[in-house]
């Protein structure tokens, strides 16, 4: 038997300790015969190949152990349905960024905000708030939606290692303390919106999305996540104005979270090379969706007993029997047309400061300040004296020229109203032409 030397043991044993290549171990064999200053030379060359990184390919992807990338890191969209409290109507995304071989499991969430942070209430109100994106286990994560009962689909991104890590490293640099926080904006940086931003900035190339849908405004997609919570919609269609009814784009949908689920299901990534892929190489549900849960999380909730369409026409009824008494009666319920236009004046009050002062989208050209009119709170006084004396105020004549006006145009208008507008206007309407034809009636008869 051939005796075996010193050089092909301790090359052997190189190749098997670095898990060297067979190309490697081959040039070891190879040269071992020459003699000893080239064996020197190329035990030393062996060396500092097995001392190099390896690249092999393993699981249909690249190990990239040479680009100092994680081949196990896996980046995915999550979508969270509608839950049952106000703030969950909306749905939720957020980023998901798992690594068997870093042992992280990982959720990035830009919903995140602080109720404690100095005047949250008036920076709401303003639309100055400021929301936060933070880091937690995917565990908590999903705990938090199986106790509401809400279905979380995952969309597994289609990346490749250098981009999955670029999303990671990005995700980790912006959730540092000096990072983290952004202006929150409904349509426009919200959980969703961002969370889409931050995956097209780390993919190379660019993103392309299916045509929109058509005919969607901003304010269908919030009434479509309102269906069945009447006086959250109600709320909305009240503050928002003709802005929210123009057509929306491919890239304005996206606001919407399972709208952004759609989006990217279909998205494909075009590389600088003209070349295209899909955006998601698959998608799962991890959470179905349990509507007992939901149904017990929403009796808990509390809500008005009557929907804001019968009950805001059954005050046009009262007010049209308050009209037919003050006829007969001769006599004017001043005391309620007091209170009414207070509360006319203060809602007109508030959207005027909505329109002028907030940063909130959608509330500025409100066409029912026409009907919710600042103006009122200047007449009250003037009403008051008025009614008192069974006369009619100069203000009654203008308000009923005004509303009757709205009432008739109201159909052409670029705007939406809420279902509270119309019986709301015939209601003032009708009690401006009480304060005018009864007083005449009551002077004209004596």
């Amino acid at each position: 038997m051939k005796g075996v030397s010193f050089y092909e043991v301790f090359s052997l044993f190189l190749c098997y300790v670095t898990k060297t290549s067979a190309i490697t171990r081959i040039t070891l064999n190879f040269f071992v015969p020459l003699r000893p200053f080239m064996r020197r030379l190329m035990l030393f060359i062996a060396m500092l190949l097995t001392a190099l990184p390896h690249v092999r390919c393993e699981d249909c992807g690249a190990t990239c152990a040479a680009a100092g990338v994680d081949s196990t890191l896996r980046i995915s969209l999550l979508t969270c349905t509608p839950g049952p409290a106000t703030y969950e109507l909306y749905g939720h995304t957020a980023i998901r960024v798992y690594s068997a071989a870093q042992g992280i499991d990982n959720v990035y969430n830009y919903g995140a905000f602080n109720f404690d942070q100095p005047h949250f209430t008036w920076h709401f109100v303003l639309g100055q708030t400021d929301y936060m994106v933070l880091p937690c286990g995917m565990s908590f994560f999903m705990q938090s939606y199986v106790e509401r009962g809400s279905a979380v689909y995952e969309q597994e991104l289609n990346l490749t290692p250098a981009e999955a890590q670029r999303l990671a490293d990005t995700l980790q640099w912006n959730v540092q303390l000096k990072n983290r926080i952004y202006r929150y904006n409904i349509f426009r940086r919200n959980c969703t919106t961002m969370s889409r931003d931050i995956i097209e900035a780390c993919v190379d190339g660019h993103v392309d999305y299916p045509p929109a849908s058509s005919g969607n405004t901003f304010r269908t997609i919030l009434h479509q996540y309102a269906d069945g919570r009447e006086w959250s919609g109600t709320g909305n269609d009240l503050l928002l104005g003709s802005n929210v009814d123009t057509l929306l784009s491919t890239r304005d949908e996206q606001f919407a979270p399972l709208y952004m689920m759609r989006y990217m299901d279909s998205a494909t990534v075009v590389t600088p090379s003209g070349e295209a892929h899909p955006l998601v190489r698959c998608r799962r549900t991890l959470l179905e969706e349990d509507a007992v849960i939901q149904a017990a999380a929403a009796a808990t909730i509390p809500s008005f007993p009557v929907g804001p369409r019968p009950l805001f026409y059954a005050f046009l009824v009262l007010c049209l029997a308050l009209c037919l008494w003050e006829w007969h009666s001769g006599r004017l319920m001043w005391g309620f047309d007091a209170l009414l236009l207070l509360l006319q004046g203060l809602a007109g009050v508030l959207l005027t400061f909505m329109a002028l002062c907030s940063e909130h989208p959608g509330v500025t050209s409100n066409w029912q300040i026409v009907v919710f009119n600042p103006l009122a709170l200047l007449g009250l006084p003037f009403a008051i004296h008025a009614a008192r004396r069974c006369e009619t105020s100069i203000y009654y004549p203008c308000a009923a020229v005004v509303l009757a006006m709205f009432i008739v145009t109201m159909h052409w208008l670029p705007q939406v109203f809420s279902v509270a507008t119309l019986p709301l206007a015939l209601a003032l309407l009708s009690r401006a032409i009480s304060n005018i034809a009864v007083p005449h009636k009551y002077h004209y008869n004596r």
